[in-house]
């Protein structure tokens, strides 16, 4: 798993592949340089006016190593230092010295007179602060990103935008609103957050040759995972295995008008694995579910005693209700069933209506909020990064998982933050959860553990969004076109074969 650094930590990597390669830290600099510069140079806006703007630290040192290596391949760029009167960096100071060698000008901003005119063609980068920033911007700092801002113009990033911080909200709005963010080596947890997303545009990860070794000897709390981390926990199925070796999902779903949930759900299970599922349903409402799945059994809730002993998972919220029968068979199957269950839709609000009824779950239970159930359940918040903080904070202290659902949706486990690499905005639809609902009931039926269930079930969502894409536009994409493509979604999560045991 991609691991997401502090600051503090980014600071020690580069020290360590200094001590390490070894290499200097100017020459690291120019690695890092000479990285966004062959970027820059493979752009199409190449030969328009470009201005850089730096700071005296070493993100500054960036952006002048940036401006000369421009300068060297033929394109003369408009420099322009932050000037506080102090001397910057040691690396800052050399790359400026090498721009005076090449007799390149530079232009200082010590006051608010001095911002330059930008014309409405300019490119901007971005070089005043990085990833070290801990409190809002202020004074000479606060008018350059606010004039940059105000020019409209195409901005580019160099690591982070100015103004914003790496791994805590950001709570000020002087930040530089960046098209591209070209950042070093990888992922920060601030390019995670919807919040966030207004400031870095597209971001592009440049691999400037850190010591990979340093990422053994740290510790951190969230973590980035792909296809490299879901292939090896992907069971590969025994030839001879029969239906009862992939559990019984049972799935509690469904109202008069609200039937479509229940089918999703349904369908997503039986696509997903489960050897049996049941969809536990009114009576009125199953022949609709026949029709559209055949596979699955039934049970009618009128009047109807649920044999939870016969179930190796359970589902229960999408589409279920709120009213006093629905929490009543909510109740029920808290008490009664004691094997991790998958909380969801309706249910999570119930439960925040009795939230003593969270004590009561299942452990290894997952929860599946989007942020306003959330909130419903454990407090209104401020900003992301304190739901976040809390989801981490309550997967410490309750025996559950939470699956923060986002675009970088959040699985958090046992203290730990396990975000998703996959999926797109054509999942923000209406149904989406309900399929995320039966892809992780089945996964539980089938024994994967509760954790790397919400992992996995939370990939094979996104994956199968993804590839849905070669028919279908984000726009146009409808939660049953995922469950279409949970096929390709399957065999592409398979293990290659050095992973088969």
């Amino acid at each position: 798993m991609k691991k997401l650094l502090s600051a503090l930590q980014l600071q020690q990597w580069d020290a360590y592949t200094i001590e390490h390669e070894p290499i200097s830290s100017i020459d690291l600099m120019e690695r890092a340089a000479m990285e966004c510069t062959k970027w820059l140079l493979r752009q199409s806006f190449i030969q328009q006016p470009i201005y850089i703007f730096c700071g005296k630290g070493n993100n500054g040192g960036d952006g002048l190593a940036i401006a000369r290596q421009l300068f060297e391949a033929g394109i003369t760029p408009a420099i322009y230092i932050a000037e506080f009167g102090k001397p910057g960096t040691d690396n800052f100071q050399e790359n400026l010295h090498r721009l005076h060698l090449l007799g390149i000008a530079v232009q200082y901003i010590s006051s608010e007179d001095l911002l330059p005119h930008i014309p409405n063609n300019a490119v901007i980068i971005d070089a005043l602060l990085g990833v070290g920033l801990n409190k809002p911007l202020t004074s000479l700092y606060a008018l350059i990103v606010q004039h940059i801002n105000a020019a409209n113009v195409y901005t580019i990033a160099i690591d982070v935008p100015t103004g914003l911080f790496i791994d805590k909200h950001t709570n000020s709005d002087i930040v530089i609103k960046a098209k591209h963010t070209l950042t070093f080596q990888s992922y920060k947890l601030c390019f995670l957050v919807a919040e966030n997303a207004h400031f870095f545009g597209k971001v592009e990860i440049l691999d400037i040759g850190l010591n990979k070794n340093f990422l053994a000897s740290v510790n951190t709390v969230f973590k980035l995972y792909d296809i490299n981390d879901i292939q090896p926990i992907f069971k590969i199925r025994n030839p001879f295995a029969h239906k009862g070796n992939f559990g019984h999902a049972l799935l509690i779903a469904g109202s008069g008008e609200k039937m479509g949930a229940a089918i999703l759900a349904t369908g997503a299970a039986l696509r997903s694995g489960a050897g049996l599922v049941t969809t536990q349903i009114p009576s009125a409402n199953a022949l609709a579910l026949n029709i559209q799945y055949p596979e699955a059994m039934v049970l009618f809730r009128e009047n109807t005693v649920i044999p939870y002993t016969s179930f190796t998972s359970i589902g229960i919220g999408p589409g279920l209700g709120t009213h006093a029968a629905a929490s009543q068979l909510l109740f029920q199957t808290i008490s009664h069933y004691k094997l991790p269950m998958v909380i969801d839709a309706d249910a999570l609000t119930i439960i925040s209506q009795n939230k003593t009824w969270l004590q009561q779950l299942p452990p290894g239970s997952i929860l599946t909020p989007h942020p306003k159930e959330f909130d419903r359940l454990f407090g209104p918040v401020d900003n992301e990064f304190t739901r976040i903080e809390s989801a981490i904070k309550l997967s410490a202290t309750l025996p559950l998982i939470i699956v923060l659902k986002g675009h970088y949706t959040l699985v958090a486990h046992n203290g730990n933050g396990y975000f998703n690499s996959v999926g797109n905005v054509g999942l923000a639809k209406g149904g989406s959860g309900d399929v995320l609902t039966g892809i992780i009931t089945a996964l539980l039926a089938q024994g994967y553990e509760p954790n790397v269930a919400a992992q996995l079930g939370v990939y094979m969502h996104g994956i199968a969004a993804d590839l849905a894409l070669e028919c279908q536009a984000e726009e146009s994409l409808l939660p049953s076109d995922v469950i279409s493509f949970l096929r390709k979604a399957i065999n592409f999560c398979k293990p290659p074969l050095a992973f088969i045991h």
